[in-house]
Formats: C-alpha cells, structure tokens, sequence
C-alpha cells in the first residue's frame, strides 16, 4: 500500500537494486521480486537495476511482461573487477535489449572497466555500438565517482569532447536530458 506513495515524497525519483552477488541473483532468478516490478510498473516508479550479462535473459522477460515499467540498466551491466575483452565479452546480450523500449542503459563507471588512461580507447566502440542500438535518447551517462580511476573531468570529456560521432545534441541528451526525462526530475 507505501508503495506508490513513495514517488510522492521530495527526492523519490526511483529505485536502485542490485543483483551483482550471488545471493542477491538468486531474488531475481528465482521470481521472488515478481510483485516488485508489477507494484513499480502500475506507480510509475523507474527501477535501476545493477545485473550481470548473464542475467540480462531475466530482465528480457521483466520488461516484456511490463512494458511500461522503466528499466535502466547500469554500468553497461558490466562486472566488478573486469577489464577490457573481459569485461565487455558478453555485450551482444546488452545489445539484444534494444528491442524493449522501456529499457535505457546507463554508461557510468566506464572507465572502471579498461585498462586505458584517458580518452579510453577501448570504450569508445562500445558506447558507439550501444548509442547505435538504443540510439542517444536510450543512453543515459553516468560517473560512479566514488570508485573511478580517473578525474570527474575526464569521464564527463570521454562524451562530450572524446566521441566525434555523436551529434551536436546527443551529449546533453546523454548526459542530462534522459536522466530528467526518465526520473522525471524537474
């Protein structure tokens, strides 16, 4: 019944869970959330959701079975501790959720996951495979700045000044206009 008053209170924009551990993958594998994401879909309320690729099978069938639930995904669904081929070898199964369109993605925390120093060379195939698919309006940046291993700077240059295909309009969609749109943030 609090659920849907939650969104009502000042600086309630969404939800944040995560499903990176072991113990907390299996609330997500074995349907035990199965009301959450009914319960957020009819209050409106925007779920970011920390997953790893292997699960994101899981999250296909959530946003299918709740087309108007608000899915963001974070961290490019990368896990902790990877690096460069390692990090980003499943990343076809991010790119299969384009299909849904009340999936965003969330780049934040990129540099965390290359063994690069700035502009992070390796990422910028990835960022531009997942702004292809989901397209600017679908990608959502991110810094994670407790945990990165460069400047604030640097992670906020890598899309505004660091990736040449991307339209004069796209990084401030990015970076600012799909958060607000999304968590519907005045």
């Amino acid at each position: 019944a609090q659920f849907a008053m939650w969104r009502a209170q000042p600086g309630m924009l969404g939800l944040r869970c995560s499903f990176n551990r072991p113990e907390l993958s299996a609330l997500l594998v074995d349907g035990r959330l199965d009301r959450l994401w009914a319960e957020a879909e009819q209050a409106g309320m925007p779920i970011m959701a920390l997953v790893p690729h292997a699960l994101l099978h899981i999250i296909d069938r959530i946003a299918k079975r709740h087309p108007r639930l608000e899915l963001v995904l974070c961290h490019f669904p990368l896990a902790n501790d990877t690096l460069d081929a390692a990090a980003f070898g499943d990343f076809d199964r991010l790119l299969e959720l384009a299909r849904r369109q009340n999936i965003l993605v969330k780049a934040s925390a990129l540099p965390c996951y290359t063994n690069e120093r700035y502009p992070f060379p390796y990422l910028h195939a990835f960022i531009c495979r997942a702004c292809d698919t989901f397209g600017p309006s679908r990608l959502m940046w991110g810094s994670a700045l407790s945990r990165l291993p460069c400047t604030y700077i640097e992670c906020v240059d890598l899309f505004t000044q660091e990736l040449p295909w991307l339209s004069a309009t796209d990084p401030d969609v990015i970076m600012r206009r799909n958060l607000c749109a999304w968590l519907d943030w005045k």
